[in-house]
């Protein structure tokens, strides 16, 4: 059958959208509460209002964009993603989502539906950690589960803390309690997103419909030793933070493959100090990345990483180990996966249930509300990069799917 979403304007959106990046030239880089997402956050405003929403910015950013219901005694559905990025990324991840929320309203516009049930398009704030760390940030917050005094312990690399930037981005962090949603406050959620991974272009499918989502727990490993010149410091008298970590380092890839197959480890960001080519270093910082479907080998993997740290500080190192995220395995609502593939079916696209690899949003607010979770193919299985790419009629499809189960949910 004939689709809905209106394929240009989808482009257009996102390449617009993309032009607020600290990186033009190196794809998009768009941390949390910085002049790029000032501005991309403007952008979503003006096209919620054309759409004919009524806008709101919660007390730690998060933009919503409300179309009510006939019937106000029903709680909206929630729709939307996250607008930051990882540094250097690309333009779909997060965006993909919003746009698909803010077409579905246009498509509302322009289509005169009036839902009995309102219809809120959300973007949310720091799903990537990008900044501040730990990840999920926006979700988390908006489901009671970050500590006020939290956004004073988060700081970015400048060591500007969370809440110093909520004030220089025009926000009260004495306020953010605020963003907690009330109990019931919507029906349910949708997000859809890229998937990833190579999966669905490879076997030419047009959809994947999430059934469950990994658990995520990220570690900060910090090792201390002593400073001392390259030179004039014997082998035996050093305390190098460096060689410790490299001693844990060699050590954690094999962890995985101890528990199950899908299991996998990542250490993704280095940061060694002081950082002069004839200086000992005497702190090293590094993160873990850990993912698995049981929890059971989630905790195991972060107890063995517990145990090198303790053995391979010798000799007069120290370290310590940080939870910077915890995030169990999520079984999302089989009522909206069964909606939204009867929907798939019903536009005549291929589509698959998949299990997702990567955390988002919609693992959080599951916690709280009824959330189903779409992928659309990327291509080569690239993200987090320059290259990032989805045709954008594969997105129209997704959004065909969003729209679809939206229009059924709200009665429109």
């Amino acid at each position: 059958m004939t689709g809905y979403a209106d394929t240009r304007r989808v482009a257009d959106l996102i390449e617009d959208l993309d032009q607020f990046t600290a990186t033009p030239e190196n794809g998009t880089t768009r941390l949390t509460y910085s002049a790029e997402y000032a501005a991309a956050r403007d952008f979503i405003i003006t096209h919620m209002l054309r759409a004919g929403l009524e806008v709101r910015q919660d007390a730690i950013g998060n933009i919503f964009g409300r179309l009510a219901g006939s019937n106000p005694d029903l709680a909206p559905v929630l729709v939307g993603s996250h607008l930051d990025s990882v540094p250097n990324g690309g333009r779909f991840d997060g965006p993909a989502g919003i746009i698909a929320g803010l077409e579905t309203a246009y498509l509302f516009r322009d289509l005169r539906l009036t839902p009995e049930r309102g219809l809120e398009v959300v973007a949310m704030i720091e799903e990537e950690g990008a900044r501040f760390g730990g990840g999920l940030l926006g979700s988390r917050m908006l489901t009671g589960r970050v500590a006020p005094a939290d956004l004073v312990e988060l700081t970015d690399d400048h060591g500007v803390s969370m809440a110093d930037a909520m004030e220089g981005y025009g926000l009260d962090p004495q306020k953010a309690v605020q963003a907690v949603l009330a109990p019931n406050a919507y029906h349910s959620f949708l997000e859809l997103h890229i998937e990833q991974g190579p999966v669905l272009e490879d076997a030419c499918q047009d959809v994947a419909i999430v059934d469950r989502i990994v658990g995520i727990a990220q570690l900060k490993v910090t090792i201390w030793g002593r400073a001392g010149h390259a030179g004039t410091t014997p082998m035996h008298a050093r305390r190098d933070a460096l060689t410790g970590a490299v001693a844990i380092l060699s050590q954690l890839s094999g962890l995985p493959v101890q528990t199950s197959k899908e299991a996998v480890l990542t250490v993704g960001k280095l940061e060694v100090l002081p950082g002069g080519a004839n200086v000992i270093p005497d702190l090293v910082n590094f993160t873990v990345d850990l993912r698995a479907p049981l929890a059971k080998d989630i905790d195991w993997m972060i107890s063995c990483v517990r145990d090198i740290v303790g053995s391979a500080c010798t000799g007069g190192l120290t370290g310590d180990v940080e939870e910077m995220l915890y995030a169990k395995p999520t079984m999302l609502s089989p009522d909206l996966h069964r909606c939204l593939t009867t929907n798939a079916r019903a536009l005549g696209l291929k589509y698959r249930t998949m299990v997702s690899g990567a955390g988002h949003d919609a693992m959080i607010i599951s916690a709280v509300m009824p959330t189903g979770l779409i992928f659309v193919p990327s291509r080569d299985g690239i993200s987090h990069a320059p290259e990032e790419w989805t045709d954008y009629a594969q997105l129209a499809r997704g959004i065909d799917v969003i729209f679809t189960t939206i229009r059924d949910m709200t009665g429109a």
